[in-house]
């Protein structure tokens, strides 16, 4: 078994998964479908390369949530777990907040600014993205 760099799960404990290489980027994103799907204002994401996700314990549910996505959640608790998109299945978006460590992965840039709830701040220390930090420059 490969060492894991870190570990997570959902709130009831059906599903435990390791991550076992350093993340490609970390992201607060502030997109709609992002924001329902969690029920909050902001989801914040470690992004990987797909082959370093290993699921160890239960079968994460999944939900097509628009075009090409497909976004895991734990069916017993509801906790949301990934993000993927069909055109890029070598690369996996975990739910930072589901890692047991989640001050490990602090996010390194906002995505998806324009979406965002006019309430929540943005973090002037994080390079900012209007839309998708792979669609652009950063703002500002």
């Amino acid at each position: 078994m490969t060492t894991a760099v870190a570990e997570g799960g959902c709130l009831c404990g059906a599903i435990r998964y390791r991550l076992t290489a350093q993340p490609r980027s970390t992201s607060l994103c502030h997109c709609r479908s992002c924001r329902l799907a969690a029920g909050a204002p902001s989801v914040a994401w470690v992004v990987l390369n797909a082959a370093d996700f290993h699921v160890a314990a239960g079968v994460p549910t999944e939900f097509r949530s628009s075009a090409g996505v497909v976004r895991t959640f734990c069916n017993r608790c509801g906790t949301p777990l990934t993000y993927q998109h069909v055109t890029e299945l070598d690369r996996i978006d975990i739910t930072t907040a589901s890692l047991d460590s989640p001050d490990m992965f602090p996010p390194t840039r906002e995505i998806w600014l324009s979406h965002k709830i006019s309430w929540e701040r943005a973090n002037d220390a994080l390079a900012q993205y209007p839309g998708s930090s792979r669609d652009a420059t950063p703002a500002g």
